[in-house]
């Protein structure tokens, strides 16, 4: 009877040593499970954006309880000439095991869901198509977990030096002798290419693998019973880049999982790591003062700055003063929330200004801290060439790839008011219009991306606001203002109705006597002409396809343009 007290007396003083000394992240009590979803993509996969946008929901809807890992392997994700190579050397082995059969495909926890399996997937495999990802990941958090685990970890902003804490529990026993710890480092935010995502080479790449710590299945957890502590801790070092992607430490974040085998994925926990070695508690800087567009007239601006905390210390409120050509000093304060080393984009309220040849604008942050020497900074922009007159010409003249040259007239609100393309090769071509006061940017666009086309725009006075002799690469942006002052006559266009729009087959224009009327497409393509209408008219546009396109009317001077929706 001793004997068995004093057991007891032990026992009791062996587990409060365990949880005052051993114990500290990790919970002791019994938890469901958390979703490991294991993407499968690439920069080249049409439907891989789709895939991207379902798991973020999934995640989005359990924030503390569903993790991401954006895997780029296969055929989609080799990169072509400069394309970013986003793959890593472990994502070849983890799609494999697998057994997917397209992208996107994604495994939720590793685990095969009969029933679940993705179209052309054997029987048995682990990874599904996305439509299953929703379901199969409530089943999984719905579900008890024999193991808990838990991640911390602190990155030094000076070395890059990176360490992570990892805490497992078992609350019972694996079906498995020997479980795996595997410490994934991934990376978001990186702007790159992805077909069918709508952004050309600025679409954002979240959850990206980058790294395996622990390699490519993972560290033995010998031990898998009821009452195992696991306790490990990993350094490592995060290069300036992978594959010559470079890598932004305040984008990367750690997520933490066990494996049975190389397989099944009891549960996991990820988390951003703790910024240390920071200079400052206190410093913020401006990081960028962003450029301003030639301007036309003496009207009001709104400025727009990227503020960076530089500091320890979360900012939450800042004082601004900012002026142009050292003339009126406005102020400003703002209050948000930006954590170390993080930035946020302000935009100022409007100033105004007297618009000279060259202008400058000079923005200061004059809160107090503890470093001024980045707490200032400044923009120049131009007064952009104005126009005598109303009436614009343009003259260029193709290369040997006229079907590659576009140009386009936008106003101040950024309607399209001109615009041509797909041109023969070698050939010259003259445009004459009248546009109303504003101030327009021409641009012209090279699809080659080697130039090749002359181009000059000047007005009917011979004043030349922008001219190039093909030496424009992919293409460029000029200002241009036309004057305040008697112009375009509109009359005879406000009376020409045009109804309906949105249309599914017929358009019709009334009120059209005497006009050319003109349908392009969005990448100016002339698709239906009619000149010299007598009265009303119609426009079948039944074999067009669904989307945005522009009618043009013109009586030979006054243009008008209209934005015309087919919609079936």
């Amino acid at each position: 009877m001793k004997n068995s007290i004093l057991s007891a007396i032990i026992l009791i003083i062996a587990l409060f040593s365990y949880d005052a000394n051993s114990q500290t992240i990790v919970s002791t009590s019994p938890e469901n499970k958390n979703v490991i979803l294991e993407e499968f993509t690439g920069i080249h996969c049409g439907y891989c954006p789709d895939g991207h946008a379902v798991a973020q929901s999934i995640m989005d809807a359990h924030p503390d309880d569903v993790f991401l890992i954006n895997i780029h392997t296969g055929g989609f994700a080799v990169p072509s000439g400069s394309e970013p190579d986003f793959r890593t050397p472990f994502g070849t082995a983890i799609a494999g095991q697998s057994q997917l059969a397209g992208y996107p495909a994604g495994t939720v926890n590793r685990r095969n869901f009969p029933g679940s399996e993705q179209n052309g997937s054997p029987t048995g495999a682990t990874a599904q198509g996305r439509g299953t990802w929703a379901n199969t990941s409530t089943i999984v958090l719905g579900e008890a977990s024999y193991v808990n685990v838990a991640v911390e970890a602190e990155l030094d902003v000076v070395t890059n030096e990176l360490t992570v804490h990892v805490e497992a529990y078992y609350t019972g026993n694996s079906p498995e002798n020997t479980n795996l710890l595997n410490v994934a480092l991934l990376q978001d935010n990186t702007l790159g290419p992805q077909t069918g995502g709508g952004a050309g080479n600025n679409y954002n790449h979240m959850h990206r693998l980058v790294y395996m710590i622990t390699g490519q299945w993972g560290e033995v957890i010998p031990t898998t019973t009821t009452g195992t502590f696991v306790d490990e801790t990993f350094n490592y070092t995060i290069p300036a880049d992978y594959n010559g992607v470079p890598t932004e430490i305040l984008d990367m974040k750690v997520v933490a999982f066990i494996t049975e085998t190389h397989q099944e994925i009891p549960t996991g926990n990820g988390c951003w790591p703790i910024l240390t070695n920071i200079l400052y508690s206190n410093d913020a800087g401006i990081d960028e003062v962003f450029d301003i567009n030639d301007q036309c007239f003496s009207t009001p601006i709104t400025p727009q700055i990227k503020i960076k905390n530089y500091g320890q210390n979360t900012l939450t409120s800042l004082d601004f003063e900012y002026s142009v050509n050292s003339g009126t000093v406005e102020t400003y304060t703002w209050t948000g929330s930006i954590d170390a080393l993080r930035t946020e984009t302000i935009e100022l309220p409007a100033i105004s200004f007297d618009l000279l040849n060259t202008n400058t604008l000079d923005v200061a942050i004059v809160t107090p801290d503890e470093n001024s020497t980045n707490d200032s900074g400044s923009t120049i922009f131009n007064k952009a060439p104005e126009a005598i007159s109303h009436i614009f010409n343009i003259e260029f003249h193709t290369d040997n790839y006229g079907n590659q040259f576009f140009w386009n007239i936008r106003n101040s609100d950024g309607n399209l008011m001109e615009y041509g393309g797909y041109y023969p090769n070698n050939q010259t071509f003259n445009e004459t219009f009248e546009l109303p006061t504003d101030c327009y940017y021409l641009t012209i666009v090279d699809t080659g991306n080697n130039g090749g086309c002359t181009f000059e725009l000047s007005d009917e006075d011979d004043t030349v606001l922008y001219y190039t002799d093909g030496n424009h690469g992919a293409g460029e942006v000029q200002y241009f203002g036309s004057p305040s002052g008697a112009g375009v006559d509109d009359n005879a266009f406000t009376s020409s109705n045009i109804y309906p729009n949105p249309t599914n087959s017929i358009l019709n224009i009334e009120n059209a006597e005497g006009l050319n009327i003109s349908l392009f497409d969005v990448l100016g393509r002339n698709l239906i002409t009619k000149e010299n209408i007598t009265n009303a008219t119609q426009l079948n546009v039944a074999d067009l396809a669904e989307g945005t396109y522009i009618l043009k009317l013109s009586d030979g001077v006054k243009i008008r343009t209209e934005k015309i929706v087919i919609a079936r």
